[in-house]
This record gives structure tokens, C-alpha cells and sequence, in this order.
């Protein structure tokens, strides 16, 4: 038996981070849970939905939000798609969405409070930021020459 089989005998619920700890709480139809929140790969989007305090605007952030991921290939221009041969503010942008990404997930899982909701919509900007400034900067952004084992 590997380590991890053990574990997960004697704690199946895996200490909340694989299966929810909500799972293994015993129902009560006359209590309502103080706090909802989403399965972890969706805790980014809820967070956007939550900042956006308009319920409309939200539902439509938070579409947005993932939409917009299904028109990347076309937001980037540049010709070369390769990370290693592409500028310092292709990097950059690529590490502030992983961080706005990151922090938005931890707002989705966490209850919200105002001081909260202002810093998920500031993540929220530089979330959609990254989108807008990839397709500003890409076209004519200055890459690494190709190496000539690639070229034909």
C-alpha cells in the first residue's frame, strides 16, 4: 500500500482539499451553512461574480471571465508562441494573471467581508487587465530570434 492510500483510509476526507469537508458533515434540513462556496476550480470565477456588486453585471463578469478564455489564441498576436523566446512583459503579464488568478481563487473560497470585495475587484481589473494588454503588446512585440535547428 503506497503512503497516500494510507492516509487516505484513515482521513478519506483528505483534510478538505480533495473531497469537501462539507461532504462529511451530517445533513440538517433546519440549518442553512454560514458559509457556500464552490468546488476549487471554480472558486476564481465565484470570486468575480461576487465583486462585481450588480447581480446582472456579475453573472455577465463572471461569463466573461470565462469566455474570454476561448478567444486567447486570437487576443495573442504575436507570431511566436513559445514562453522561452517571447519578451520580459509577455512574463510579467503571464505572472500577474497567475497571481490574480491565485488570490481570486482564495476570495472565492473564503466568506466575504468589504475589505475582501474591494481586493477582489481589484483582481478582478487585473484579471480582464491581462487580456486587454496581451492583445496591445503582443503584435509587435520583440522576441528572441529562432533557433536554426527550428528554422527550415
Amino acid at each position: 500500500m503506497t503512503v497516500f492510500a494510507i492516509i487516505m483510509f484513515f482521513f478519506p476526507e483528505g483534510g478538505g482539499y480533495f473531497i469537501e469537508m462539507a461532504n462529511f458533515e451530517e445533513a440538517n434540513p433546519l440549518v442553512t451553512p454560514e458559509h457556500i462556496a464552490p468546488v476549487w476550480y471554480f472558486t476564481p470565477f465565484y470570486a468575480i461574480l461576487r465583486a462585481i456588486p450588480d447581480k446582472l453585471l456579475g453573472v455577465v463578469g463572471m461569463g466573461l471571465s470565462i469566455a474570454v478564455l476561448f478567444i486567447l489564441p486570437w487576443l495573442d498576436r504575436c507570431k511566436v508562441k513559445s514562453i522561452r523566446y517571447r519578451g520580459l512583459i509577455h512574463k510579467i503579464n503571464i505572472a500577474q494573471f497567475t497571481v490574480s488568478f491565485i488570490v481570486l481563487g482564495y476570495l472565492g473560497a473564503v466568506p466575504a467581508t468589504p475589505t475582501l470585495t474591494i481586493v477582489a475587484r481589484i483582481f478582478t481589473l487585473t484579471y480582464f487587465g491581462f487580456f486587454v494588454a496581451l492583445w496591445v503588446y503582443s503584435k509587435n512585440e520583440k522576441t528572441k530570434p529562432e533557433p536554426t535547428r527550428v528554422t527550415h
